[in-house]
């Protein structure tokens, strides 16, 4: 059973290439940390500043995009932790059914905090588990 989740805090370093971005559970006290890109990280720290640009950005175009097509963004599933590397995907509604799409969960999370209102994040069980060892 996927657990929703909140992004809590965003760690940008201009001198380090990794990026760190932390989710904590909605209704509990676990929390845990995933590398991103400076890229996906100063997109999601934008958005969470309520910054928006003057131009669509990447995670703008993906918005757009769906919303054109006729989707709806549904939310964000954190799916599996293989190897240090997390999976997610991207949920859309398209006529009534869900489809999840492959996506690194930091463009996932990006397009999450983009899309108005925010979508869901969730982040099954066993990837809590396991990125508490």
């Amino acid at each position: 059973m996927p657990i929703q989740m909140e992004l809590s805090r965003i760690i940008i370093s201009e001198i380090n290439d990794q990026q760190v971005i932390y989710l904590k559970e909605v209704d509990g006290e676990r929390q845990f940390p995933i590398m991103i890109g400076i890229f996906e990280a100063t997109s999601i720290h934008r958005r969470v500043k309520d910054f928006i640009p003057p131009r669509p950005l990447t995670h703008d175009l993906i918005v757009s995009i769906v919303e054109q097509l006729g989707g709806e963004l549904d939310s964000v599933i954190i799916t599996d932790l293989k190897e240090g590397t997390y999976f997610a995907n991207l949920r859309v509604k398209v006529d009534g059914e869900l489809v999840s799409i492959d996506a690194r969960p930091s463009d996932a999370i990006a397009v999450a905090v983009t899309s108005q209102p925010h979508l869901p994040i969730y982040v099954e069980e066993q990837v809590l588990e396991e990125s508490e060892v």
